[in-house]
């Protein structure tokens, strides 16, 4: 338990370092955010229904961006200006994706996602499949909940080049293969709208849907990290089960908080010869979070799974939350 306590204060060592003019929030968005759609009319109509293309990173960040706006008056009780939508955790991670290369073509098939085609989003990319139903489900259920302001038929979104099986399009199709997950979604934008509910309790729905999203998809998009080399594909493994930790933690997802946490993720994507904490042209923080988050998985692997039964354990009540938050941001200050 010492080693999660460890890892953890490492792992979310930047949540609250302060960001150099944090009141200009517009520089913390994520790459390409105003060149994206930003409302149902951006996008192209046709036969009454606005078309989205979501393999086209600005039309997938689009759905992010309305999404973003929709839900910010559901937001606004708990600060200005956006800043405490818990959503932000979304598009910005779809940011760092575009950002470090990770939703181009792995296989190096095509050019997709690569400098002369870099808007397009590769459907081998096992970060670009993961981050589909991590868009759309969230995407559709709100317009299911009524908040977008559209009904479901008047959005269309269309099908990846290939592998169209497991990419639902549709409010219907999406609550067929995975009706669970969405009806999670559904439950936290209908806690969403109500001003009893308080921040605490809208990061445990959210984090419900978000690890729901993942159980019902990892599966199926194994078979894309033999697309990568080891390093990154022991990330990509590492990553996936640290977001239950993170989970457990109700870590809060809001704009300042999850940019200055992503300035400990990998900058560009992992090759041979990378080993953390000693890859040169990583900073000491990245290095450090990649070595924290690998070791993470072993010892979750190594206990098979009894690490994170003990840590949700732990994590139950919110003064415990509370205590550990604290506690990272000594290790924090220790830490920058």
């Amino acid at each position: 338990m010492a080693f999660l306590l460890s890892w953890a204060s490492v792992l979310f060592g930047c949540l609250y370092a302060s960001v150099a003019g944090a009141s200009n929030l517009s520089a913390l968005y994520p790459p390409l955010w105003d060149e994206s759609p930003g409302q149902f009319s951006d996008y192209r109509v046709e036969n009454g229904q606005y078309v989205i293309d979501p393999w086209v990173y600005t039309e997938r960040m689009g759905i992010y961006k309305i999404l973003l706006n929709q839900t910010a008056r559901y937001f606004e009780r708990f600060a200005p200006e956006n800043e405490q939508n818990a959503l932000w955790g979304l598009p910005l991670q779809f940011g760092w994706q575009y950002e470090t290369g990770r939703l181009a073509d792995p296989t190096h098939t095509t050019n997709c996602g690569y400098t002369e085609n870099h808007l397009c989003i590769s459907v081998d990319s096992w970060w670009a499949s993961i981050n589909y139903f991590l868009n759309v489900l969230p995407f559709l259920s709100a317009v299911d909940s009524d908040v977008m302001g559209i009904s479901s038929d008047q959005v269309a979104l269309l099908p990846p080049p290939k592998d169209q099986t497991p990419f639902c399009l549709s409010v219907s199709a999406c609550r067929l293969l995975y009706p669970i997950t969405m009806n999670k979604w559904n439950y936290f934008y209908q806690q969403l709208k109500l001003p009893s509910t308080d921040f605490n309790e809208l990061l445990e729905y959210l984090w419900e849907a978000h690890t729901s999203t993942l159980n019902d998809v990892l599966g199926i998009f194994e078979p894309r990290l033999n697309y990568y080399l080891k390093p990154e594909e022991d990330f990509e493994r590492s990553w996936a089960v640290a977001v239950d930790y993170i989970a457990a933690l109700r870590f809060p997802t809001t704009l300042i908080k999850t940019h200055d946490f992503q300035k400990g993720l990998p900058p560009r994507m992992l090759v041979t010869g990378d080993v953390a904490p000693f890859i040169s042209d990583f900073t000491k923080f990245q290095n450090t979070v990649l070595f924290s988050l690998n070791s993470l998985r072993e010892l979750h692997e190594s206990t098979g799974g009894l690490s994170l039964i003990l840590w949700k354990n732990l994590m139950k009540t919110e003064f415990a939350r509370n205590v550990v938050l604290e506690f990272l941001e000594i290790i924090n200050k220790v830490f920058t």
